[in-house]
Order: C-alpha cells, then structure tokens, then sequence
C-alpha cells in the first residue's frame, strides 16, 4: 500500500527522512498552496505537511477526500482548523520538541537586544555616527527573569538566563514544583511576575484564556525598567497597548517575534513604538530546528499511515473515523 504525503510551505526535506526514506511513502512537494497543482494532489494524499504560511481551513479540508493526517511542522496550529480535521476524522499532529532550543535562543537574543541597544546602535553607526553615550544599557546580571509560561522553551529560557546570573520567577498554573527546582524557578503569582521581574518572557499558546493577557493593565503593573519579551504566539500580547506604553516611557523596552496579524500590517503602531526590537517570526529560522521539527512531525505521520495509530495527535478522534 502507497501512502501518498503532500508536503508545501518550504518543509526541509531533509528532515523528512522518516517517510522519504521508506518504499511504500509517496512525497509530493508544492509550495504554492493556491496552485491547481496543490489542490490536485491534496484530493488524493493520505496526509499533508505544513509550516505556518499555508491555512489549513475548513474549505481546503473539504477537498481532501482522503486525508488522515495533517502535520504541522512547528509547535503552534493556529493556521489549522482543528474542529473541521476532527470531524472528518483527521489526526492532527505537530512537533513540539524540535524548535525548543531555536525559540529558547532567540528570546535571549531579543533580551540582549533590547537590553543592549544593538539595533539602533547599529543603525546609527551605518549613517556614520559614533554616539556612544546615546546606547547605554543594562546587563542581565543580577536581574530578575519573570516567566509567563514555563513550558519547554520557557523552560530553556529559565536555564540559559540563569547562567547569565539572572533570578528566574515563574507563573505557569501547570508546572510542578519538581520541574520549578530542575529549571531554577520559583513559582509565583502573575501578579509577582508583572510587578517584581525586570525582563518579562512571555511562552504560552494562543487561547480565549491567553488572548491579551499582557494588556493595559498588565503593563502599568510593571516596572517603568521592564522589558518584555514575546517570543511565543502573537495574539497574547495586546500589541496597542504596548505601543502605548513604550510611547509614554511607561515600560524601558520590548521585543516580539510574532504578531496577531503576520506580515505586520503597515498601519500598526508599533512600528512607531521606541525602544522596541522587531523580528518577523524567526522562532524557528534556524537550520536545525527546521529539520529537527519536520523529522519529529514526519516520523509520527509515518507511524500513523502504517499503524493506525493517533496516540500523538493533538486532537481526539473517533479511531473508527475515516477519513
């Protein structure tokens, strides 16, 4: 039996190993997700692998009459929609192991940049300045990491700053106190992360309960020193009220990786914000973790077609489903 896998967003194939390895796997890969091309192959594959680019909607679900599995290659599904695959019976799966390490070095670049000044320095050295009192900083040394999610990455974070001779707080209604000790945290309220942390990491998924999380309130809770960090889900992060506070010195500086709309909207105001680091979605731009997330994602596809087996999907699905 032929299990055919149709692969688009610029998927590393050479992570996908897992499958294009195997005789009875049939790869097709098309980048264009709008293309006649794409929606031809999508109607016979048995499975579809995807980066955040493609939106797997209700509408494209519905032409793929023989789908079983869709793949994310990358932790967050906010571009699947997860109600319409489970209703067909789809297992949906992600990866979220292989970009841990890409996201968790990130946020301390963005940490250093902020804190540094690296960006605009940088600008103003390339129009021929030499302002070297315009840059001053701060160091990470002896400050305070406060954790909004301690998870995986969160986690990574918590190891890589206190290296740096950082205090780690964390809020994270999840973690145990066990997993508190082994990262080098200790767990707090919210409202202690907010008010006591000099550097703020936010590492939590997009949900009704994290939609703003970080909004006006939040940030006039913070120290007039504080940086923030988002390296995480756009959407968590209420991105005017940021831009607000930043405009009105309420809060020292931020960075963000992502965004509620992607690309950046000309018209959003952080791009007028200062004191503001601004990177389109590098969390896992690395060459690594795009292998290491398309190698996790296709070796649990693989799994599946062959065996059946869902135990993996993020979704429940009724086994006696097809698709």
């Amino acid at each position: 039996m032929t299990h055919r896998v149709l692969v688009t967003d610029k998927v590393a194939l050479s992570g996908l190993k897992p499958i294009t390895e195997e005789d009875d796997f049939e790869i097709s890969s098309i980048d264009d997700s709008a293309s006649r091309q794409f929606v031809e192959a999508l109607s016979t594959a048995d499975a579809l692998i995807v980066r955040s680019a493609t939106t797997v909607t209700r509408e494209l679900i519905s032409l793929a009459e023989q789908l079983k599995a869709i793949g994310r290659a990358g932790v967050g599904v906010d571009n699947i929609d997860i109600p319409a695959a489970t209703e067909r019976g789809i297992a949906v799966f992600n990866a979220p192991g292989g970009n841990t390490v890409a996201a968790a070095e990130l946020t301390i670049g963005l940490m250093l940049a902020v804190a540094r000044k690296i960006p605009s320095a940088d600008a103003s050295l390339r129009l021929g300045r030499w302002d070297r009192t315009a840059f001053r900083g701060v160091e990470l040394w002896g400050k305070t990491l406060g954790l909004i999610g301690a998870g995986r990455i969160g986690g990574e974070v918590a190891v890589r700053c206190k290296a740096f001779g950082m205090g780690v707080l964390a809020y994270d209604p999840y973690l145990t106190q066990q997993r508190a000790v082994e990262i080098g945290a200790q767990l707090v309220p919210l409202e202690d992360v907010l008010e006591l942390a000099d550097f703020i990491s936010i590492h939590v998924p997009l949900t009704d309960e994290t939609r703003d999380m970080v909004d006006a309130d939040a940030l006039r809770r913070m120290k007039s020193s504080a940086i923030v960090v988002n390296a995480s889900r756009g959407g968590v992060v209420d991105e005017q009220a940021l831009a607000a506070a930043l405009i009105a010195g309420e809060i020292a500086g931020a960075a963000l990786d992502v965004y509620k709309t992607e690309p950046l909207p000309e018209e959003n105001p952080l791009l007028r914000a200062p004191n503001l680091v601004l990177t389109p979605h590098l969390g896992a731009s690395t060459v690594e973790a795009q292998i290491g997330v398309a190698t996790e994602v296709a070796e649990r596809i693989r799994v599946m077609l062959r065996t059946g087996d869902r135990s993996m999907a993020i979704n429940s699905v009724d086994l006696g489903q097809t698709s």
